[in-house]
């Protein structure tokens, strides 16, 4: 018979806690962004078109960390929901370029304040430091994680 304390542990791993909050996050998320006409995974889409960190698909997903059939499926819904209008790339007639439509430009900041605002009520009861902390143990893991799908044996 196994001990039933240490099955109920599998419920505090930082993986499980994780899961649990990424979940919470995303509806929190996806609630605020409905109205606007964004879903949570169009977000780092719309912040790369915006900053000019990614013009085409292939650079889209590698910035997105998604593989290159969900982003044409992302790129797609987007096209189709008016966020993002795609262009012939003049030095690449087998790609496109991807540039954010007018509208998706407009709503933007009312969707990043919306995401800000329900992150500060998420880490309600944390100082400042500890919510800066926080993220910065999260990016560490992240990058472990990152390692570790790669096969690197050291900390990078």
């Amino acid at each position: 018979m196994q001990d039933p304390d240490r099955i109920a542990d599998v419920l505090v791993t930082p993986g499980h806690l994780v899961s649990v909050a990424a979940r919470g996050f995303a509806r929190l998320s996806e609630a605020r962004l409905k109205p606007l006409g964004f879903g949570l995974g169009y977000l780092p889409v719309l912040v790369a078109l915006e900053e000019g960190v990614a013009t085409t698909q292939r650079d889209l997903a590698r910035f997105a960390k998604i593989e290159q059939p969900s982003m044409a499926q992302m790129l797609g819904r987007m096209e189709r929901d008016g966020l993002i209008r795609r262009t012939p790339d003049p030095a690449d007639g087998r790609s496109s370029r991807v540039a954010l439509t007018a509208a998706a430009r407009a709503r933007l900041p009312e969707a990043c304040a919306a995401l800000f605002q329900g992150n500060r009520e998420a880490l309600a009861g944390l100082s400042d430091a500890e919510a800066a902390r926080f993220v910065a143990l999260l990016e560490r893991v992240i990058g472990n994680l990152d390692r570790l799908a790669r096969g690197d044996a050291e900390p990078g």
